[in-house]
């Protein structure tokens, strides 16, 4: 198949259709999407992926924001993805069950997305949404300990430790409710521990409850060659975010950016291959957050800031990784952008990465 044509076709009929849809109400609208919908993907869909589309609000109206992740789960279905990993803040009991009934109905799997309880009095919040996850359908839960940027949040490595710290004091509050719940609880690799860190911090834990969301491109922030985080990781992995990376050098160190899958620079075939070897009910999240591409400013000071020494090895083979790996395409921009053109934008690479899941990483429900 020509991935480019596919690409451009589809963007021509989908930016077409978009603009001819008029219905302004709460529920989806009926969109005919450019890409064959009888074919299902075991792919999902990470929540992060429609990160537009749920700030968007009322400003599309052929392309309305979320409301809910009941609403997202059934835009999901109707692309042909197997399921989504969203979060269940302020679901009501009865919210709960329509979720379950719906995914039951379209056989459709769940996985939880939980900010970890913070102290003793987030306990109760957290409790809540644990219990709704599991009461859909949701057997893991995936959760991250830092929102932001190692590098960009800490200026110093005591602040890392606090961080440290603290973040091991929520997942120890949070695991007698995953225990209660007979949850998994899924830890994301992202942009604050390098893969030492966290297998140091599985161990601490030493919980078959307690694992890993294995994103396949976040630690390339941290020099870290992808494959070394794979094969480190998926031992541990319950579930995943699969993501593509473009690269292009900046000024103070690179660029980096989730481009739709099959047109960056990760072997997603041999990602698949060594997460199923070890998990073979492993589920594949996209996370294709389409936004301006992300500065990994490593030729800076402060970058270093939070990080032990890197040895003379490590350092030339990441910076080799990074110069080998440069992307000859221009990385994904949404600078200069109506709110409409972002919201077509997204939903484009959302179906660029489907079609490929199931083209050539045969990511397939039969």
């Amino acid at each position: 198949m020509d991935r480019k044509i596919l690409s451009i076709e589809s963007r021509r009929r989908f930016i077409k259709q978009s603009t001819a849809a008029t219905a302004g109400i709460t529920c989806l609208p009926s969109l005919a999407f450019p890409m064959d919908t009888t074919r299902k993907s075991s792919m999902g869909v990470a929540g992060s992926s429609y990160a537009i589309r749920w700030r968007s609000g009322e400003a599309s109206k052929a392309i309305p924001g979320f409301e809910s992740a009941l609403q997202m789960l059934m835009h999901c279905e109707s692309i042909g993805a197997g399921g989504v990993q969203v979060g269940s803040r302020n679901w009501s009991q009865d919210f709960t069950g329509e979720v379950r009934d719906f995914r039951e109905k379209k056989g459709l799997y769940l996985e939880g997305s939980i900010r970890l309880p913070q102290s003793d009095d987030d306990l109760e919040r957290f409790t809540m949404e644990a219990k709704h996850s599991m009461e859909a359908g949701a057997t893991i839960l995936r959760t991250a300990c830092l929102s932001g940027r190692r590098y960009e949040n800490f200026d110093t490595r005591q602040s890392y430790q606090e961080f440290k710290n603290s973040a091991i004091e929520s997942i120890h509050r949070a695991i007698p409710v995953i225990e209660k719940f007979k949850l998994k609880l899924a830890i994301e690799n992202h942009k604050d521990w390098r893969v030492p860190e966290l297998l140091e911090m599985l161990r601490h834990f030493d919980n078959e409850r307690v694992g890993v969301n294995l994103d396949t491109g976040n630690n390339i922030s941290f020099l870290e060659d992808p494959m070394y985080v794979i094969e480190s990781l998926a031992p541990y992995s319950f579930t995943t975010h699969i993501k593509d990376m473009g690269i292009k050098d900046y000024e103070d160190g690179f660029l980096l950016s989730e481009v739709p899958l099959g047109t960056g620079q990760l072997d997603l075939k041999k990602i698949v291959k060594i997460c199923r070897a070890h998990n073979p009910d492993i589920k594949f999240n996209l996370e294709m957050i389409t936004r301006n591409p992300l500065k990994v400013p490593f030729l800076q000071d402060k970058y270093w800031a939070t990080f032990e020494a890197l040895t003379a090895r490590e350092m030339v083979g990441a910076l080799k990784w990074v110069r080998d790996h440069q992307s000859q395409l221009a990385l994904p921009s949404v600078a200069g952008m109506t709110d409409e053109e972002k919201l077509q934008y997204e939903e484009q690479n959302i179906l660029d990465s489907f079609n490929y899941a199931i083209d050539e990483l045969e990511l397939v429900n039969n």
